[in-house]
């Protein structure tokens, strides 16, 4: 027998079903595509263009109450962001986490600057030598070293530009600073160059150091106080770089006696009898 026709399928309303859930699922994929854009130009603003003394932009010195204004607004559109995207507690965690190093970043830039005031200070020059000094020099110098440790071409271009055009104003023949004499000058470049090399975001050194502690704790697990003070000591006045000089001579601009003939001078040793009636050297290490 012939099979009974019954109802058509509803093929138009389900291909119109079809379509409008292909819609509103590319739509929820296009804000998801906006979101992560817009996240990522947030975290490099926070890594690259915010936390500087200096404008990576144009050199012009960044107060920390301008800086302080900026990370409120990065981390409440992060925070914006996590939430619209529902990510899970534990990334808002991680986000917490490093929200709250804001205030130790605030910190090391109110240091820096006060420091930096207080180094050119000593150095009474004339008022206007101290602003150039303030405003362009160590800016300048700065940002080259930016510009030097930048990967990206295009970054690396822009911020050496921005330093060259604070440079050039005072290599200017007519300018005061080239009126100095040479070892006033030297003496002022001098203290500008460790002036600009004083504030650190996240070193080499820093994180080489780390490095070598994360490879220790691998292979020994949970190291003692006592060990990390004697491998921070070898770190920073044993290990030397190329040119010779260790971590301390660089933070503090001057030599220092070698570290293990120092500890020889310095930490007592004594000879106790062993079991077969030797002396034996005890060194508290």
């Amino acid at each position: 027998m012939p099979r009974p026709l019954g109802r058509p399928p509803a093929f138009e309303t389900r291909i119109g079903a079809a379509l409008s859930a292909l819609v509103a699922v590319e739509a929820e994929r296009d804000r998801a595509r906006e979101r992560q854009s817009e996240a990522r130009a947030l975290i490099r603003e926070l890594g690259v263009l915010l936390y500087h003394p200096y404008d990576p932009v144009d050199g012009q010195t960044q107060p920390v109450e301008r800086v302080a204004a900026r990370f409120t607004d990065v981390w409440t559109r992060l925070k914006g962001l996590a939430e619209a995207a529902e990510l899970p507690e534990r990334a808002r965690e991680r986000l917490a986490k490093a929200e709250r190093l804001t205030v130790q970043w605030l910190a090391t830039l109110a240091f820096f600057f006060a420091t930096v005031t207080a180094r050119v200070e000593a150095l009474a020059l004339s008022p206007e030598l101290e602003a150039a000094v303030l405003e362009q020099l160590i800016p300048g110098i700065y940002l080259e070293r930016v510009a030097a440790r930048s990967t990206a071409a295009e970054t690396r271009h822009r911020v050496q530009a921005a330093s060259t055009a604070l440079l050039d104003v005072l290599r200017r023949a007519d300018h005061p600073l080239q009126r100095l004499a040479p070892e006033d000058s030297a003496r002022v470049e001098q203290v500008a160059g460790a002036c600009a090399d004083l504030f650190q975001r996240s070193s080499s050194c820093v994180e080489g150091r780390n490095g070598q502690l994360s490879l220790h704790h691998h292979g020994r697990h949970r190291l003692s106080d006592r060990r990390l003070a004697a491998l921070t000591a070898v770190h920073n006045f044993h290990i030397r770089r190329p040119d010779g000089t260790t971590a301390a001579e660089r933070f503090f601009g001057r030599t220092h006696p070698a570290l293990f003939e120092e500890l020889l001078l310095r930490v007592p040793c004594r000879r106790d009898p062993d079991a077969d009636g030797h002396a034996r050297r005890n060194y508290p290490i």
